[in-house]
């Protein structure tokens, strides 16, 4: 279930109404004349079923309310309603699998933006990787891979193929590239001034590592980790299921790799350069790939959803 709070000018408030008015899948209807200041007009307030919400945000933005006003999409975690029941029991599909589009974009926008807070933990999750390939140890390199914050971005590239925008695509790119430009250069620094203090040896990163040597070493396997991952990561975040987003940050080589970069930088180390920036570009291409092709499945899907309940409307009130 979800709530809707429209903020619309007075004129665009009977049009709104007759939108949620009389559709099967608005459990709830409330409208608050004058409470809305900026822009001056009315809020509406609307619980409906998540599966009918793109068909429904959808016809107001058609109305022009997201720039003459504003929509809110606030899902609800707990509610007690035969009206909520009855209504998702008339809307085709399932709650959990739902995909709402504005929901989704709003937040691949939101976590792809270049902001210190990215970079910061970019940053400090390319440090830790370093300091994991150093120590020859597993633990570090998983903590590593769930501090990077780059999945989202990285998701965001399928997206913008799957839903025509083309800024979204500029904008996660952009992140992408300058995000770990910014980490590896960072990182590099640290390495060298580790190398200078006699922290790290070269034969910290040449020698044995049993633990962390998959990092430079691209495989099939590695591609096909990072196409099972993403298309999960994406399932997560479109549903209303998010619990399987972590097992996908341990899952995929991105954040380790460019810590070894930063190492082989240091050090002078071309063939460690060479088979992390490969294992980088293989898994980053991987998950856009993934990511594109179960964005693409859901659009399929839920537009066929659509149909089937635009159908069903029109037969209501032909009866």
């Amino acid at each position: 279930m979800l709530t809707l709070r429209i903020s619309a000018p007075s004129d665009l408030t009977e049009q709104v109404l007759d939108i949620v008015g009389e559709d099967p899948a608005v459990s709830s209807l409330a409208l608050m004349r004058g409470a809305s200041l900026q822009p001056a007009g009315d809020i509406v307030l609307v619980d409906i079923a998540r599966e009918a919400a793109n068909e429904i945000v959808g016809r107001l933005e058609q109305l022009d309310v997201s720039r003459l006003g504003s929509i809110h999409i606030e899902p609800v975690s707990s509610w007690l309603s035969e009206s909520g029941l009855a209504a998702e029991k008339h809307t085709p599909g399932s709650s959990a699998d739902a995909v709402v589009w504005a929901e989704v974009t709003q937040r691949a926008y939101a976590e792809s933006e270049l902001n210190w807070t990215y970079l910061s933990f970019m940053t400090l999750a390319t440090l830790l990787a370093g300091i994991a390939i150093i120590l020859d140890t597993q633990i570090l390199v998983i903590g590593a891979m769930v501090l990077g914050p780059e999945f989202v971005a990285i998701a965001a590239l399928g997206l913008a193929l799957v839903r025509r925008r083309r800024d979204l695509g500029f904008y996660a790119a952009r992140t992408l590239v300058l995000g770990f430009g910014i980490a590896i250069g960072l990182t590099t620094l640290a390495a060298l001034a580790g190398r200078v203090l006699g922290w790290i040896a070269v034969q910290d990163i040449t020698g044995a590592r049993p633990s962390t040597d998959f990092i430079y070493t691209p495989t099939k396997w590695s591609f096909i980790v990072a196409l099972i991952a993403a298309a999960a990561g994406v399932l997560s975040l479109t549903s209303a299921k998010t619990g399987g987003l972590s097992g996908v940050f341990i899952s995929v080589t991105t954040v380790p790799a460019a810590g070894n970069i930063a190492l082989a930088l240091a050090f002078g180390l071309p063939h460690e350069i060479w088979g992390s920036a490969a294992q980088l570009l293989l898994n980053i291409s991987g998950m856009a790939v993934a990511g594109w092709a179960t964005l693409a499945f859901q659009q399929v899907v839920w537009s066929r959803m659509s149909a089937r309940r635009a159908r069903g409307l029109r037969r209501e009130q032909r009866n």
